[in-house]
């Protein structure tokens, strides 16, 4: 089979799954990895024939796509500000709405020398690694109650090299926070989904990624936030910046629970999709 055949054949298989749109930017996505290829040569050679070899391993990963496996586990790989990092099931696939939280990190604390930042839940690193890629000058530290996620951050710092220093710890229990340093920064994108909203969740999303690093109980939504504003008034110097992503029902609720912490100056920012999906705070003088 040609390649534009092979392309028609994999949209047409993934439509049903994935919708056609989808399908299509997942299509490009095999066959560029497959035959080692951007899309703009892919689409020069598109009269040509998959060789046998790469047959075959498309047909491999087509297989797990069709059983809902995220393409990015499928291809070990997502993008995340402009870098490739190394995924699988021990950790979430980066999203875009995390992107921005980034980028309002880096925007604010740019101007920081020797400035010290704390990633609470590590995951892919992909928090860690890309502020570190940017704010050269900063000291990185993120911890993680996952070692197999702390395998995946350590790997992707090595292949990005670039230097995290990274901690095994479960954030929620107190008496580990000594096992951290004091940090100028804070920054996290903790589990905020409450259990109940896993029947409305995808099932590429609920099947395959972490289940800690997406879910809180329903009882208790906020039990990280609390924890994170507990540590930023215990374990932060003074006027330290705290940057957390948040569930957009949870906006008021992390927002009152900062303000009882001793927090202040708290900002609420919304995503591309016009959702409140980011707060900052200052920590108390």
């Amino acid at each position: 089979m040609s390649i534009l055949q092979v392309r028609q054949s994999i949209i047409e298989q993934l439509t049903p799954l994935y919708g056609n749109r989808e399908a299509m930017l997942i299509a490009d996505m095999l066959l560029e990895k497959i035959a080692d290829l951007p899309k703009r040569a892919l689409l020069n050679l598109k009269t040509a024939d998959l060789s046998p070899e790469n047959q075959i391993a498309l047909n491999a990963m087509l297989s797990q796509l069709l059983r809902h496996r995220p393409i990015q586990y499928v291809l070990g790989e997502a993008w995340f500000q402009n870098m490739r990092f190394y995924v699988d099931e021990r950790v979430l696939i980066p999203r875009p709405e995390t992107e921005e939280l980034v980028e309002w990190v880096v925007r604010e604390e740019k101007s920081g020398l020797s400035t010290t930042i704390l990633d609470i839940g590590s995951g892919s690193g992909c928090i860690p690694l890309s502020i570190a890629k940017k704010l050269p000058n900063a000291v990185i530290h993120s911890c993680d109650i996952s070692m197999g996620a702390l395998e995946v951050a350590r790997k992707n710092a090595s292949d990005l090299g670039l230097k995290v220093n990274w901690h095994h710890i479960d954030f929620l229990q107190e008496a580990e926070w000594l096992k951290l340093p004091k940090a100028d920064v804070l920054v996290s994108n903790p589990p905020y989904i409450p259990q109940s909203g896993r029947s409305e969740m995808a099932t590429h999303v609920v099947d395959y990624e972490p289940s800690m690093a997406l879910f809180v109980p329903d009882e208790d939504p906020m039990v990280f936030y609390e924890a994170i504003a507990r540590f930023a008034r215990l374990h932060t110097s003074p006027g330290a910046r705290i940057y957390v992503e948040i569930h957009e029902d949870l906006a008021e609720n992390v927002r009152e629970c900062f303000l009882r912490s001793g927090l202040r100056k708290i900002e609420t920012r919304k995503d591309m999709q016009g959702k409140e999906r980011m707060i900052r705070a200052i920590s108390g003088l």
